[in-house]
């Protein structure tokens, strides 16, 4: 069974391109989710992943955001901001909400 994940990708007007990431992220979805990093990226701005409305995410995501480090940056909320700092992305990424 696949767990609720809502993507959706944008541009600021500066150019940056955002996605936004809502639900959970884990096993049953992580390469979804890292489809639409991988989409979303262009190469030329890091590529603003908005995990402020993530309510989940397991050791599966947390991969995923490891293989794109280099290229994007992370907003996260309260509940997510202890684990990516644990985890150390947020040693090789910039993560705002810290």
């Amino acid at each position: 069974m696949t767990t609720s994940l809502t993507l959706a990708t944008s541009r600021r007007p500066d150019g940056t391109p955002v996605l936004v990431v809502r639900g959970e992220i884990d096993m049953s979805n992580a390469g979804e989710f890292d489809a639409a990093i991988t989409r979303a990226a262009n190469g030329d701005a890091p590529l603003l992943v908005d995990l402020s409305a993530v309510e989940y995410l397991d050791s599966a995501g947390l991969t995923v955001l490891f293989a794109h480090a280099s290229g994007i940056e992370l907003v996260a909320n309260s509940l997510l901001a202890p684990v990516l700092s644990i985890s150390g992305l947020a040693d090789v990424t910039t993560v705002h909400g810290l």
